[in-house]
């Protein structure tokens, strides 16, 4: 059996935002994405999550935000280390990304058909316009024409997203960032778009970065998991495993405060305290001030336990 192709490997990325006095906010986050997979990256907003997902195209907001460290190597070439023109050549072709608002992402003042026909420029219109009927028709739109005439403002979030799926996945690239890609859609809604997601992904074994803070959506359609905390990854693992066997206390917390589905909500413990800004972030464990089981120890930088295919660091493991 072949070794399944390693697409993306993120490693020891730390991020700084500010000029005169920078505040770094992510910590030498690592992490590897393997061809076809549905890897989540998941946390409470402001870990650090999106930063690091946006620092792989060169999104982040210039020149207030920097890599301090780190890198990112597609087929060999480090993202983060490419001019602006590289960039451009890999954004959409090698990478795409699915954002939090489909109405935002997509041009108002456009039809639906010319903004599919702008990613394959490169294609003969004809050709390029049977690819984005195939796509939609997979996408499960019955009515491929009117929805290529419409504009934006004609359709709903939910329909929006699954145009910005065949958009992310028309030039076939090997990676798509999904940021919080269900976030402004209704609970009913994404679980067809997370599920149409995965399912045309696969089919082109092209490999998904999912960002969100959603456990429950995570333990449904990732195929692993990074669970981030203040700017680091506290645990990684497959996702029965971390969801199973959740080894950090962090991780621990998160399981424990997820509702199981019943009126008695007496079960649900919640995570004491509230997260550190990233001024205060401390040189040790960072969750040591909410954990239950810290001690002197966790002043120094958590090691890290397990093994290669699920591990987290902590000392009290």
């Amino acid at each position: 059996m072949s070794e399944i192709r390693k697409v993306l490997s993120a490693k020891d990325i730390s991020i700084a935002f500010g000029l005169e006095s920078p505040v770094q906010v992510t910590d030498k986050v690592s992490f590897d994405i393997f061809e076809g997979e549905f890897f989540a990256l998941v946390g409470e907003s402001g870990c650090g999550k999106s930063v690091t997902a946006m620092s792989l195209l060169g999104l982040l907001p210039r020149p207030s935000a920097k890599v301090v460290s780190g890198e990112a190597l597609l087929d060999g070439i480090d993202l983060l280390r490419l001019s602006l023109r590289d960039l451009q050549k890999v954004r959409g072709k090698k990478v795409s990304c699915i954002f939090q608002e489909p109405m935002q992402a997509l041009d108002p003042v456009c039809t639906i058909k010319n903004q599919l026909l702008e990613v394959l420029r490169e294609d003969s219109k004809e050709s390029a316009l049977q690819k984005i009927q195939d796509g939609l028709a997979a996408a499960g739109f019955a009515d491929v024409d009117r929805v290529l005439k419409s504009y934006p403002c004609e359709m709903s979030g939910g329909m929006l997203q699954r145009i910005s799926i065949v958009m992310a996945l028309l030039p076939k690239p090997e990676l798509i960032i999904a940021d919080e890609p269900t976030t402004a859609l209704d609970v009913t809604v994404q679980a067809s778009v997370l599920l149409l997601l995965k399912k045309m992904a696969a089919e082109s074994h092209t490999a998904v970065l999912l960002i969100t803070h959603n456990m429950g959506l995570v333990s449904q359609y990732a195929d692993r998991v990074a669970v981030m905390y203040a700017g680091r990854i506290v645990e990684c693992g497959s996702c029965a495993d971390v969801i199973k066997t959740p080894m950090h206390p962090y991780t621990q917390g998160l399981i424990s405060a997820i509702p199981n589905g019943r009126f008695d909500l007496s079960h649900i413990v919640p995570i004491p305290g509230s997260v550190p800004s990233p001024e205060a972030f401390v040189s040790g464990c960072r969750f040591a001030a909410r954990c239950p089981k810290a001690d002197k120890e966790c002043e120094a930088f958590p090691t890290r336990r397990g093994n290669a295919i699920h591990w987290a660091n902590c000392f009290k493991i």
